[in-house]
């Protein structure tokens, strides 16, 4: 293993967790940052089958229930996955993120974050890897594939994946908040623009967080207009097949469903929406996605 790790660039340590039932966790060093995240395997030769790497969404965790249960749920039909913990900027992060802690984090990172444990999984030999990503880290997984054309992706599953207008920003944000976005990107950009990215702004209402401290840098790239912010446009540069997850009583995603039927060709781009299920396809509706990605990856 040590030689493997030494050609793959990456600090390893492993600390078995669970046994019995095959779970492990997993941590890599990236960046100066300890990356951790949960591995779940099906049987002792699991690097031959397909192994899911699956993101999380906005400011949670690998271990957040719905990817607990989709790995529980994939494990069953003989399905490996690994659920990494984005960072976001912190070491060895854990948990939901805590709004009072200063945000230095992009919405981008995580394209690297991925990167790094696909090139942890490549070093245990791991040979067929699909990306699995829900809300914001749907988004996220789908910019790599569309990033990295080249990298061995052979499936992109985007599980109720970030959809994204200016219009909806903006009044996301006014609502959310009871103020105008623009004057705080102004803000945001004033800094940016004399090479002052790094400084923070404080107070300031960022993402989910009211009255926090986050880096100018980190503000423009979770707010400022960016038409990659909207999942769907990205479907079209992506070479390996996609699966999108919708779920009828979604009230965070809007339009998703929509923006994907004119491409669904029911060959590269699929698109399934559960009845019934909202934003976190709570109860049975994990069991209904695990079956479309068993199918998917069978098929491959």
């Amino acid at each position: 293993m040590t030689d493997r790790l030494r050609r793959a660039g990456l600090a390893l340590a492993i600390a078995l967790a669970a046994g019995s039932t095959g779970a492990e966790e997993v941590t890599l060093s990236y960046r100066g940052l300890t990356l951790n995240g949960n591995l779940e395997t099906a049987g002792t030769e699991w690097q031959q089958g397909p192994v899911v790497l699956m993101t999380h969404g906005t400011l949670a965790h690998g271990g957040m229930e719905i990817m607990q249960t989709l790995q529980s749920a994939l494990q069953e039909r003989g399905i490996s996955s690994l659920s990494m913990t984005l960072s976001l900027g912190l070491d060895n992060r854990r948990g939901m993120y805590d709004c009072a802690v200063p945000h230095t984090h992009r919405h981008t990172d995580a394209v690297g974050e991925i990167d790094a444990w696909l090139g942890w999984l490549q070093s245990q030999g791991v040979e067929e890897v699909a990306l699995l990503g829900h809300s914001r880290g749907g988004n996220q997984s789908a910019r790599f594939a569309a990033e990295h054309p080249g990298a061995p992706v052979s499936a992109v599953i985007l599980v109720a994946p970030q959809t994204w207008s200016e219009a909806a920003a903006v009044q996301d944000y006014d609502k959310r908040f009871s103020k105008a976005l623009e004057p705080q990107l102004e803000r945001a950009r004033v800094l940016d623009t004399e090479g002052r990215g790094a400084e923070m702004l404080k107070p300031v209402d960022f993402i989910y967080c009211a009255e926090t401290s986050a880096t100018a840098a980190a503000f423009l790239s979770y707010h400022a207009p960016d038409p990659r912010m909207d999942t769907p446009r990205l479907i079209p540069d992506i070479k390996a097949p996609v699966l999108v997850v919708a779920g009828s009583e979604d009230d965070v995603i809007e339009g998703l469903v929509e923006a994907v039927q004119p491409m669904a060709d029911g060959e590269r781009v699929n698109l399934i929406v559960l009845d019934g299920a909202e934003h976190f396809f709570r109860d049975l509706y994990a069991e209904e996605i695990a079956d479309a990605v068993q199918t998917l990856l069978d098929d491959e």
